[in-house]
Formats: C-alpha cells, structure tokens, sequence
C-alpha cells in the first residue's frame, strides 16, 4: 500500500534522477566543507585561535558572569514565556468572541503587535516606561509580540476542535466564557503544544535583544567580557560568540526536546483513551 501511495504522490527517480541527486549532495557537501575551512582559516590567520584568546575562559570571574548571564536569560524567558501564554490564551478567547465590540478591538490588538518590529518595541518600552528596569523593558515587549502570535496559534487550535465539545458543553447550560476557558482553550493548548513550545523557542532567542537596552543577559555578560580583555592578538569576541553559541544552541534544542516528548506522550494519552473506549 505504501509503495501504491508514493507512486500517486510522485514519480519514482530513475537511475539518471539518483546519480544526479547523489553528485548534488556530494557537491553540496564538498561546498560547505570548503566553506567552513574558509572560514577556520580566516580566524585562524586573525589569531582568533590562539591561546591568549582563550585564556580569559579560565577565570572563575568570567565563569560566573557568563553563568550569571545565563541565568538572567533563563529568568527574563521565564517571565515572557508565562506571561506571553495567558496573554495570547485571553487574546484567542476575545477574537473568537461573538461579541463585535470584544472580538474587533482584540483583533486590531494581535495585528498590530504582530506588525510591530519587535526592537522598536522594546527599545521604546525601555526608553518610555522602563527607564531603570531594562528586565521588564525586555519582558513586556516580548510578552506582547509573542503573545499575539500565541494567540493566532491557540485559535487555530480552537477552531480546529470538533463542533460537537462545544455543543456539549452548550447543553450542559454552560455560559460562552465558560466554554471558551474551561473546555475549548485547554483542548486547543494540549492540541497546540508543539506549536506553542516552537513559539517559545523563538522567545528565548529573542531574549538577546536584551543587549540593546544593556540587560545583562547572554549575551550582553559576553560582551562587557570581550570588550574588557585585551590580548596581543586583539579582543575574544569570536572566542565569545564560539563560547555562548553553543548555550543558546543548547537551551533551544532542550526546549525543542520538551516538546517532543509532550508531543508523543499525548499521543500516548490519545491512543490509550480511544483503546479503553473501543
């Protein structure tokens, strides 16, 4: 059956068709290698290598400011990330409203955050509102634009439900509010998970933008540390992105695994729940 199905989706390559997809990858493959090498040499040349460089990563001072740095990520994350889900949970709410005057202004709201360049928004949250509290500059700025995209992502998972969870809900002499927090919004939540986890991947990364405002996240700490070490072969600021990459890069794919692993352990739930029905 499976081999019926690839045959009406596409044609099968012929021998022609796979010798020229196996030169492309080798080619391609050849290429980023090339690239990479060009790139190791470049460094190389500028001394970026060199154990004075990377000497500074032998403090214990420099450790902690990086770890410290790291914490203050995860703790500006943290908040967006709570206070992004909520806001976009009653955002979704109130554009599936059937009340005109709720459901227009809630509309006009996601839209224009969605619209609104995230930097611009922050810079302007810090320099208005948030003069001497770059954390919450950072926060609330990344609380509005995430959540109007959490909000599109939990109504598509809401009109995506059958009708009939809503209907019952209805017959029960529920009210629509009801309906909307207590059945409808945490079935879209659970459906949505992967997606919303995915959305808040893109927060954390977007915690970097605490830089502008001087918040001392990531990669602000890895900055003041290049900036104030000099060695004979310059300042480490390419042994410092090498260094906090890798921690961005990190907390990502962790967030990424999370939702993996939710995302088959419903899928677990779903399928023991439907074999106890049958």
């Amino acid at each position: 059956m499976s081999t019926q199905n690839a045959t009406v989706l596409y044609d099968a390559p012929g021998p022609r068709a796979r010798i020229r997809y196996a030169v492309a990858g080798v080619l391609g493959t050849l290429g980023i290698a090339a690239l990479g090498w060009y790139a190791y040499s470049r460094l190389a040349d500028a001394g970026q290598f060199s154990g004075d460089m990377w000497s500074v990563f032998e403090y214990t001072a420099v450790q902690q400011r990086i770890l410290d740095g790291a914490l203050a990520t995860l703790k500006a994350f943290g908040l967006a990330a709570v206070f992004s889900v909520v806001f976009g949970t009653l955002l979704a709410a109130g554009r599936l409203s059937d009340h005109r005057w709720l459901r227009v202004p809630t509309t006009g709201v996601v839209e224009f955050f969605r619209a609104m360049p995230l930097l611009i928004m922050i810079f302007a949250l810090y320099r208005a509102v948030f003069p001497a509290e770059p954390m919450w500059a950072l926060v609330i700025g990344l609380t509005l634009y995430n959540g109007a995209v959490q909000a599109e992502i939990i109504r598509t998972g809401i009109q995506t439900l059958p009708r009939g969870q809503g209907e019952a809900a209805y017959a029960l002499g529920m009210r629509k509010t009801q309906v909307m927090l207590s059945v409808l919004v945490p079935q879209a939540i659970r459906s949505m998970l992967p997606t919303i986890i995915g959305q808040l991947v893109v927060t954390l990364k977007d915690t970097s933008l605490g830089y502008i405002i001087t918040y001392p996240e990531l990669l602000y700490a890895g900055k003041l540390i290049a900036s104030n070490t000099s060695t004979p072969d310059g300042y480490p600021y390419i042994p410092m992105v090498l260094v906090i990459a890798p921690i961005y890069i990190g907390l990502c794919l962790a967030l990424t695994a999370l939702a993996k692993w939710l995302e088959a352990r419903g899928r677990r739930g779903a399928n023991r729940r439907t074999s106890a029905a049958a």
